[in-house]
């Protein structure tokens, strides 16, 4: 039995690794805009292309699909989230209510101070470091700013806040993060949250409250443009390239262009 055993852990291991593996494929097929918004594709498709089954391929969509990135249709493939902008302005601006709420109540009396450092101390020792020390990774620190964002809101502890807060970061993942992969907001991110930081620790919540405000309109303006760029410039060489295809995805339905192969 125990080489059974462990041949069934391996075996595991291997698909773990592989599911790994397309996952990272397709996101980085997504953020670079390989597979466009409202594309369609079949498990078959992804499989074929990257030569693996289908079961780390249907686990890596099922990951994806958690992220807010691809949405599976019953018998009908998968498709990539569309960008809707009007619904991405209307997220931007929940998301500024909340974390607005937020740093100000952090800086109330209401908040015990020695919570209030606790906060800034654990974030501290991320963004307030040397230039030379911050992280070079745009996707990297795109992760870390997704928690800097979620510790402000979580610190000032309304459960119900905190809930509402981490599916709207699931939503609004991808367009925050194109900012990391094709902006230069790097450094301005380590800049802009170690003021929030100091904000905080002074209990000074108009500041706080002005700063991450303008942090956050500033990132939808950047992102939105972002977008819309990479968007019209994928397309335009799409058309120089290849004429859409009839392509069909699994089930029978036509698809925009079929982009694995």
């Amino acid at each position: 039995m125990k080489p059974r055993i462990a041949s069934t852990e391996l075996a595991q291991h291997r698909t773990g690794k592989l599911t790994d593996t397309v996952y990272a494929s397709l996101r980085d097929d997504i953020y670079a805009f390989r597979l466009l918004p409202g594309d369609r594709f079949a498990e078959n498709d992804v499989a074929e292309r990257l030569q693996v089954s289908r079961t780390p391929v249907r686990e890596a969509l099922m990951r994806l699909q958690s992220e807010g990135l691809v949405r599976g249709h019953f018998r009908n493939g998968w498709e990539v989230v569309p960008i809707d902008l009007a619904r991405f302005a209307s997220l931007y601006e929940l998301r500024e209510m909340l974390e607005l709420h937020a740093v100000r109540k952090l800086c109330s009396p209401r908040v015990a101070p020695e919570h209030r450092q606790q906060l800034v101390a654990t974030q501290g020792a991320i963004w307030q470091c040397a230039a030379t020390d911050r992280l070079p990774d745009g996707l990297a620190v795109a992760a870390l700013d997704e928690g800097f964002h979620a510790a402000l809101v979580q610190a000032a502890g309304n459960g119900e806040a905190d809930s509402v807060y981490r599916q709207l970061t699931d939503q609004l993942r991808i367009m925050r993060r194109l900012d990391f992969a094709y902006g230069d907001c790097i450094d301005d991110t380590y800049a802009e949250h170690c003021a929030i930081l100091d904000a905080i620790a002074g209990a000074d919540g108009e500041l706080a409250g002005a700063l991450i405000a303008r942090h956050i309109e500033d990132s939808h303006t950047v992102v939105e443009r972002l977008t819309i760029t990479r968007l019209e410039q994928v397309r335009a060489e799409s058309v120089q390239t290849a004429p859409l295809q009839g392509n069909l995805v699994a089930g029978g339905a036509p698809a925009r262009r079929k982009r694995f192969g």
